[in-house]
């Protein structure tokens, strides 16, 4: 049974079953998710949420000492809500890194300044999976201990039909030279025909879990992302949660679920106005609540900002990923509030303790480096 203060006898017969299974540890059903999602009080959700929390981590709150290394913004692809990428014909408003630049830019850190490094970008025709097979392996080579969370789904797909090879066998060739894992990135929401809107040339939904699946067998664990705030409804964000929490029993090979809140500068979704921060308390909360068998939700604070990221660690939120070093576009290019996205550990260990809970240094896969 979780350890809650809620008081049972006080709530709205509407939820009192839902709840009392919550408290019971009993798995709630989509239509439950719904029901809570769309009506129950924000302080309800609030409440179960932590309280979850609580349960699975404690008082910790988890980070680490990450870059991120975005090879090129040219992309084959034409996601509406995308204002990160540039098409083809729109090279010359991109960029393209060498092998030489990206390389550099991990010597500048000595070994103890970061432990691991996030590769993503857009999908490049000229930059298939030989190309990045290599670009591992020289990493490995200058920074043998780093830990390499690498390209999305939607990289992985097309890298590997390009070259012609299955899933496995192209995963297997980054695993062999020392990719470690793989981020959440592209999944965006799996209803297809809100996909079909949005982001209809890229990966299907289907493909998209195939992946992580594969990568999960050869034990390289995943992330998952999910796109919320946009021309969803609160079926579709239930049933891109439940695809995930069907592949978790299947391997258990997620580390952790990161929603993404839809930012509308630049793109061309722009006319839809963002969520409030009410609305982000809850799907944190809903994504806490019924992913029972997630241990971490991740607020990503350079997308959500610092302060909400500080209000969602009493809302599900155990993780708020890492000091970055300013080394990302994907969102501040989508103007989240965070343009130039830095912390330093002591800022990063502050931010957690003003909210009254523990900061832990941890490495991409959750062994505890530092308690503070």
């Amino acid at each position: 049974m979780l350890n809650t203060n809620i008081d049972i006898k006080s709530i709205d017969n509407t939820y009192k079953k839902i709840v009392n299974n919550i408290i019971n540890k009993k798995r709630i059903s989509e239509n439950e998710a719904i029901l809570l999602l769309d009506n129950a009080p924000l302080s309800l959700l609030g409440s179960l949420a932590n309280s979850i929390r609580q349960e699975k981590n404690k008082n910790y709150t988890y980070f680490n000492k990450n870059i991120h290394i975005e090879p090129t913004n040219i992309c084959v692809f034409d996601c509406k809500f995308c204002s990160y990428s540039r098409l083809l014909k729109k090279r010359n408003e991109g960029w393209e890194y060498s092998t030489e630049q990206m390389l550099n830019k991990i010597k500048n850190y000595d070994e103890d300044s970061i432990t691991e490094v996030h590769i993503v970008g857009g999908v490049h025709p000229k930059m298939g999976l030989n190309y990045f097979v290599d670009l591992i392996k020289k990493i490995k080579s200058i920074r043998p201990k780093l830990h390499i969370k690498a390209f999305t789904a939607v990289e992985l797909d097309y890298m590997c039909k390009k070259a012609k090879v299955s899933y496995k066998k192209g995963l297997r060739m980054l695993k062999n030279a020392g990719q470690n894992s793989l981020p959440g990135g592209g999944a965006e929401i799996f209803a297809e025909d809100i996909r079909n809107k949005i982001c209809k040339d890229k990966c299907t939904s289907e493909e998209w879990l195939k992946i992580h699946e594969t990568a999960h067998e050869l034990g390289m664990p995943s992330n998952a992302t999910m796109l919320y705030g946009h021309i969803e409804n609160s079926e579709h964000i239930i049933d891109h949660m439940n695809r995930l929490r069907e592949l978790q029993d299947k391997t258990g090979g997620f580390n952790a679920f990161i929603p993404l809140k839809f930012r509308n500068k630049n793109n061309q979704m722009s006319k839809i106005s963002e969520v409030n921060l009410i609305n982000d308390l809850k799907i944190y909360a809903i994504s806490r609540i019924f992913l029972d068998n997630f241990k971490h939700i991740k607020a990503y604070w350079p997308m959500i900002g610092k302060k909400a990221s500080q209000t969602l660690l009493s809302f599900g939120v155990d993780d708020i990923d890492g000091t970055i070093d300013d080394t990302t576009k994907i969102y501040s290019m989508a103007g989240a509030e965070e343009q130039n996205p830095i912390m330093s550990t002591e800022e990063i260990t502050t931010l957690i303790t003003q909210t009254g809970k523990i900061p832990v240094e941890r490495d991409s896969i959750y062994n505890v480096i530092k308690t503070y």
